[in-house]
């Protein structure tokens, strides 16, 4: 197997074992709707969930932290390393990747002890308790992980898809689909800034809709590496190599 297809593969387990995680958190602790409740019912919810939500929550987190791996090896897989848009996207996909990591795993290392706290504590402590939990929230979360987390990794499909439009490298409904999906989860930021910005419109399916379709893209971008056919642009030799072997 080459490194293309090693490539796609990886591509596709990142994609779905992501999904399957984030389900499993999804059934078992609302997420992410739960994210725009009051600290109160948060931090109980947290509680409650135990040891079983934070090894929910780690699992989530690296599994989505999959996605750095092939991320990395695309331009190789491509046989464009030299391209200087790739190596500038790949840079900013691998920083996305990094904070949307940094925000998933203040579930495991930040949320709990406060939410035991909570839980624990009388009104005074629960006070001070929600008061932390609201600005390590729209820190680690709102602001590292769902504002730059993936606004970063939106640039880099826009610059993957535009990439494989311009060079012919794949199929032309891989970058129009990475385009458009990009597009529409580009839309759930109207939710993250209305936590800093009240009023500010929101298109409450966005986040669904957008992650969603996203991530069948990165799993269609897989897929259609791990099977491209030999004797495609991708894997002919490049002109340059050409001109100077005669």
């Amino acid at each position: 197997m080459d490194l293309r297809r090693i490539t796609g593969l990886l591509f596709v387990v990142a994609s779905l074992t992501f999904a399957a995680a984030a389900s499993v958190l999804s059934s078992t602790f609302n997420w992410p709707d739960i994210l725009r409740e009051p600290a109160a019912v948060v931090l109980a919810a947290a509680d409650a969930g135990g040891t079983t939500l934070i090894w929910t929550w780690f699992a989530t987190a690296w599994t989505y932290a999959l996605l750095a791996v092939p991320l990395l090896l695309l331009p190789a897989a491509l046989r464009r390393r030299d391209d200087p848009v790739l190596r500038a996207a790949t840079t900013i996909g691998a920083a996305s990747v990094l904070l949307s990591l940094t925000g998933f795993l203040r579930w495991v290392f930040v949320v709990p002890p406060l939410a035991h706290a909570w839980v624990s504590g009388d009104a005074t402590a629960r006070s001070a308790t929600e008061a932390a939990w609201t600005a390590q929230h729209q820190f680690g979360g709102a602001l590292l992980g769902e504002h730059l987390g993936q606004v970063l990794v939106i640039v880099w499909s826009v610059a993957i898809s535009i990439v494989l439009l311009r060079g012919r490298l794949l199929p032309a409904w891989v970058g129009w689909t990475g385009l458009g999906t990009s597009a529409l989860y580009l839309l759930n930021q109207g939710d993250v800034l209305a936590t800093a910005i009240p009023g500010f419109p929101v298109w409450d399916a966005a986040g669904f809709l957008g992650s969603t379709a996203w991530g069948l893209w990165v799993a269609a971008l897989g897929v259609t590496l791990l099977i491209r056919n030999k004797g495609t642009d991708l894997d002919a030799p490049r002109k340059d190599t050409l001109a100077t072997s005669h």
